[in-house]
């Protein structure tokens, strides 16, 4: 099926299912008649919509049907093989830096900055990334964002100086996270949310697979030919990428904004377009204390993850008396190995957790999930990086104990993200892109923190206490998330209530005026209302969900 006929052909399709029971089910509002216990319900929140209830009847998993199994196989495994392109750019380097700066005639702290960069770039691209993939869907940025990386990664092999260096290293992070938000959001389109978990733990191998490989690879170019292959390198990865889109990739979304410009002047359209593309309601998200906690939960990771990477070349080496590049990048296959075998179980974990709990409650609650990964950022991972770091500071243990710590803390945090990044997806339906955006957003800025700022402190305080403060985010972290599958719930219904109040407050304050208040539009147009309805009817019939907001013009 072409991917410029997906969304035609499934209409197509609708009208002629075989099954009369797999239709698209009715939506209607919650009468006293009805009885909503019939069935088990779901509890998910729709911060952007006022709050009403609706009973959707039937089953919806056809909108979940749209593709075969195996399409959907090839379009994670097509994504994740581009989700693995920014993340692998952001370490490759890392085995290069003397060499690169030698280039250049820098000192090596200069490069590591670069790369600080680079990451920070990758922290500030969702903002974009986020609400652009919302409004247009998610092929034709993906098409256009990986073009760029194209081209961006042979002006980084090029480059003749250290400007032009740090220049193209930024605009090809830029680009590079759009993978990223666009493969987890095709996720949320394509599979249920009790599906999502082990989903999003394939796909994000190639994310956290990249950062551990990539030194290897940086070191054995580096060992045998000039540091610009590893951009060459980078540039070929990103063409395979751009093809596989191309190729591989349909349109997944199940509405695009974009069509609602039809017919509006060019003044309503500009209105609009900065209306949904204002990088601000990325930032306006956080202020839901959940979206922050889980935020900066995967920030902890990425910081401990960037931070244990990072400096392998100017500890380990040291530490064994190592010389070539080759053998210290041997180190990073510790990590990238537990993140592979992490792969093959950490979101089939998500996915059980959250199917017990709904036996448990007899409906489903998003943070239920989160559950799933309490006891592997809070204890696990922190006590891997405290035995890492401390073995070092000390010189104990000799070179199997920090191997061993870095891959059983590899495999932990494949328990830790499918859960986070499905959290995003199943709280927030009607802007799952944009939650996506801003949790990459608030990680990949803290990846930049703990990349320009591990060297400095290392050499200020020692591997074991630099180790110790990561341990110390990573227990903060999980409480936060203990906190969240608690109260999560109330928090994101009073914060709709504040919100449906505000609205209310203000139109009754236009009409006292003699006004006519203009309806502000959030995220409850009529078709997006529906959308969000049938995707929460996918976990069976006669479920509830609180979904809500008027058709425009009510």
């Amino acid at each position: 099926m072409a991917a410029s006929d997906a969304s035609s052909d499934y209409s197509h399709r609708e009208s002629h299912l075989p099954h009369p029971e797999k239709q698209i089910p009715a939506v209607a509002p919650l009468s006293p008649e009805g009885d909503p216990l019939e069935h088990a319900a779901t509890s998910v929140s729709h911060h952007d919509m006022p709050a009403a209830t609706y009973v959707v009847t039937g089953d919806s998993d056809i909108i979940y049907n749209k593709f075969s199994p195996a399409r959907k196989t090839t379009i994670v495994l097509a994504m994740s093989f581009c989700a693995f392109l920014a993340p692998i750019s952001s370490t490759t380097v890392l085995s290069a830096v003397p060499e690169v700066a030698a280039t250049y005639n820098c000192d090596g702290a200069i490069i590591n900055l670069s790369n600080a960069i680079y990451v920070l770039f990758m922290g500030l691209s969702p903002m974009f990334w986020g609400p652009v993939c919302t409004v247009y869907g998610r092929r034709y940025p993906s098409l256009i964002s990986g073009g760029l990386f194209f081209a961006f990664s042979v002006g980084t092999a090029l480059a003749p100086n250290l400007a032009s260096f740090f220049i193209f290293r930024l605009l090809t992070g830029f680009q590079g996270t759009s993978y990223l938000i666009i493969g987890t959001s095709a996720i949320g389109d394509i599979y249920k949310p009790t599906e999502r978990g082990t989903a999003i733990g394939w796909f994000l191998t190639g994310t956290l697979v990249g950062p551990a490989i990539g030194p290897v690879l940086g070191g054995i170019i580096v060992t045998y030919r000039s540091w610009r292959v590893i951009f060459w390198l980078q540039t070929a990865l990103a063409g395979v990428g751009f093809c596989l889109i191309l190729i591989f990739y349909p349109e997944t979304i199940h509405y695009k904004r974009s069509v609602e410009l039809q017919g509006l002047s060019k003044g309503q359209k500009a209105h609009k377009m900065w209306q949904w593309l204002n990088p601000f309601r990325i930032i306006q998200l956080f202020w839901y204390p959940n979206l922050l906690g889980t935020a900066l939960a995967s920030s902890s990771l990425t910081w401990n993850m960037y931070s244990l990477l990072t400096p392998i070349r100017y500890v380990i080496n040291p530490r064994f008396a190592l010389t070539s590049p080759i053998t210290s990048g041997l180190f990073y296959l510790a990590p990238g190995g537990g993140y592979l075998l992490g792969t093959f179980v950490g979101g089939r974990w998500a996915d059980h957790i959250t199917k017990k709990w709904v036996r448990v409650r007899g409906r489903r609650v998003p943070e239920d999930r989160l559950r799933s990964c309490i006891v592997f950022l809070g204890g696990v991972i922190p006590a891997c990086m405290l035995i890492y770091g401390w073995s070092l500071e000390k010189r104990a243990g000799g070179i199997p104990l920090p191997v061993i710590m870095m891959f059983v803390q590899g495999v932990a945090q494949l328990f830790c993200f499918p859960s986070l990044n499905t959290y995003c997806l199943d709280v927030m339906p009607g802007r799952s892109a944009e939650v996506v955006a801003g949790n990459y957003m608030i990680r990949y800025l803290f990846a930049a923190l703990g990349t320009a700022l591990c060297l400095p402190a290392i050499r200020g305080i020692g591997i074991g206490w630099n180790c110790t403060i990561a341990a110390l985010f990573l227990i903060a972290a999980a409480a936060v998330v203990a906190a969240i599958t608690k109260y999560g719930s109330g928090w994101r219904e009073r914060i709709d209530q504040r919100k449906v109040d505000r609205q209310e407050a203000d139109k009754e304050a236009q009409v006292g005026r003699g006004g006519v208040m203009e309806e502000e539009e959030e995220e409850h147009e009529k078709p997006v209302e529906e959308v969000e309805k049938e995707r929460e009817g996918g976990e069976g019939k006669g479920k509830e969900v609180a979904v809500g907001g008027a058709e425009k013009g009510t």
